[in-house]
């Protein structure tokens, strides 16, 4: 049984609570997070104990592992902490706010041996992984072109907005893990970002996205974001090759179709978060996490990942603030 201590009590920090929950050799021991009331509620649905200082979970002999889930700021501190205790961390994305930051942390952790798994779940998605391992085995053929569309349901709240580093860092993020998933590594960056919901212009941020990432050979992805969509959490992919395409659609909460005098064909909307769409895919992302402990090996997603996700992130915000291509 791996004794997990987790920081923060916040939106995904519930999410991963459930997941360590319903995990046979898991277990939630210690939540720490300044807010009691947030921290004492989540401690106490799952019968773990909490404290308002998270340096206790870093320090306390109870807890063999731990999931990072404080703001992105911290984050960079909190591996710190987790490779200096010898304890084995998974932490959320973005690994930092900014390139210099993560550039620090590397340096930090040289001769420090740990394992620091990134939290793209995306990769884990059994669906998802499915399309991968169907590349990999050569069924498309040579990867051509990479469509992704992410749109959340509503706009997270704009206090929220205010710290997360923005859409690019904090929501097509994951996009561009999943782009860099199928095509490696990102050679140049094209991004137009919007602002079309009234109630979001003056955050400062896009509240949608089209960007363009080019591949060393000259493939593409293409990523449609926005944060609003009426239908529900719309998560969509395409991979097209010179041999075949294959596409994921969105999930449902079930398959039935009904058809009468006033439509055909009608369905339900779309799941209606990342929890229901993603739920399988954070199982799946525990049980590497557990696995690079036992094996004593590099996770599947590292901070190199996430670097990588955060420079091109970094580069979109470029791109879509100045409208010229960026190259990496």
């Amino acid at each position: 049984m791996i004794r997990i201590g987790l920081v923060g009590a916040g939106r995904i920090a519930n999410v991963h609570a459930r997941t360590i929950d319903a995990h046979p050799n898991a277990q939630l021991v210690l939540v720490a997070d300044p807010y009691e009331q947030a921290v004492k509620q989540l401690a106490e649905k799952y019968q773990a104990r909490y404290s308002l200082d998270p340096n206790d979970v870093f320090t306390d002999d109870e807890v063999d592992a731990v999931i990072i889930c404080s703001p992105t700021p911290l984050h960079v501190e909190h591996i710190l902490q987790a490779a200096k205790a010898g304890k084995p961390a998974l932490c959320e994305k973005p690994v930092a706010m900014e390139t210099a930051a993560v550039e620090k942390l590397v340096a930090e952790l040289s001769g420090i041996e740990h394992t620091t798994m990134l939290g793209f779940n995306r990769r884990f998605d059994p669906t998802f992984a499915r399309m991968h391992k169907m590349v990999e085995d050569g069924v498309v053929g040579k990867v051509e072109q990479v469509t992704i569309i992410s749109r959340d349901p509503a706009a997270p709240p704009k206090e929220y907005i205010a710290v997360s580093g923005g859409i690019f860092k904090d929501m097509t993020i994951h996009d561009f893990d999943t782009a860099r998933f199928f095509l490696g590594d990102i050679t140049s960056v094209y991004a137009i970002g919007q602002n079309l919901d009234p109630e979001l212009k003056d955050t400062g941020d896009f509240d949608g996205a089209v960007i363009t990432l080019t591949n060393a050979t000259g493939a593409t992805a293409t990523i449609t974001n926005s944060r609003h969509c009426t239908s529900g959490y719309d998560q969509r992919l395409e991979i097209f090759g010179d041999q075949a395409t294959i596409n994921a659609d969105n999930i449902r909460a079930n398959q039935v179709r009904i058809s009468n005098g006033e439509f055909t064909d009608a369905k339900d909307v779309y799941l209606d978060f990342f929890l229901e769409r993603y739920e399988a895919a954070y199982a799946v992302e525990l049980n590497e996490f557990f696995a690079a402990i036992s094996e004593n090996r590099k996770p599947a997603t590292s901070i190199e990942d996430g670097a990588k996700a955060l420079r091109i992130a970094e580069a979109a915000e470029e791109s879509a603030r100045t409208g010229k291509v960026v190259y990496l």
